[in-house]
Formats: structure tokens, C-alpha cells, sequence
């Protein structure tokens, strides 16, 4: 019961993914090809929201639900491996037409296929956790 609302906030989630037509492999196909403004736009919203989000936490210091402290770590400074790993994403977004998030909702509407594409998705975590100590991180 009390992952309820976790439930409820991805549901939710969902079903804007879903009307937004985020999951839609045409729309991401038109990202990728330059033709349409619609998924720079859902992107942009969402960077939108992370940075007023994030600054209203720093400057107002909001606990989280268990009234702790919220700690937001700076990050590595790096240039090579944001490119490198922006690059493999891209790559298999581009190729699968699907980003880790929409694998699960396309998973609901009983697409058959996306199996294959969440299995991939768990073979790359699970050799990228063999290979992580190994990694320039």
C-alpha cells in the first residue's frame, strides 16, 4: 500500500507519454530526420521543469518526504564521456526508437516486439555493470 503513489506517478507518466505521443516510433523518427518541432519541444519542457525544479530545492531548501535534507552533488566536470555516452544513447534510441522510459509503456499496450528490445536494454545494463570498473568514468 504504500508504494501506491509510486504506481500512480508513473501511471500518470504513462499516460502522458502516451497522449503527448512520445512513445510514437514516427515521432521519434521525425526528431531524428529534422522534420518536426513536437519531440525538441517535449524535451525542452522537460529540461524546462528538471531546472526550475532543481532551483527551487536549492533555494528554498525543500526537504524530502522524510523531512531530510535534499543533497544535490555537483557534477565531474568531463566533456568526453558525456560525448561518448550521449552518442551510444542517441544510437539506441535512434535504432530501437524507444528510450529506457517508453520500453515499459510501449510494453503495456502489448507490443510484442519491444520484448526484444527490453531484453536487449537488460543485457547492455548487465555487461555495462561487468565492465563498469573498467570504464573511464
Amino acid at each position: 500500500m504504500k508504494y501506491i503513489k509510486f504506481f500512480a506517478t508513473g501511471l500518470f507518466f504513462g499516460i502522458v507519454l502516451t497522449k503527448s505521443e512520445a512513445i510514437s516510433w514516427f515521432r521519434i523518427y521525425e526528431m531524428f530526420q529534422f522534420q518536426s518541432f513536437h519531440m525538441y519541444g517535449i524535451i525542452g519542457v522537460a529540461i524546462a521543469t528538471g531546472l526550475i525544479g532543481l532551483q527551487l530545492i536549492k533555494r528554498f531548501k525543500i526537504k524530502s518526504v522524510d523531512g531530510k535534507q535534499i543533497q544535490i552533488a555537483d557534477k565531474e566536470k568531463g566533456f568526453t564521456k558525456y560525448i561518448i555516452g550521449g552518442i551510444i544513447f542517441g544510437l539506441g534510441w535512434g535504432l530501437v526508437g524507444a528510450c529506457p522510459g517508453p520500453i515499459f509503456i510501449l510494453l503495456a499496450t502489448a507490443l510484442p516486439s519491444i520484448g526484444i528490445v527490453l531484453f536487449g536494454a537488460l543485457i547492455g545494463t548487465y555487461v555495462y555493470g561487468l565492465l563498469k570498473d573498467t570504464l573511464p568514468h
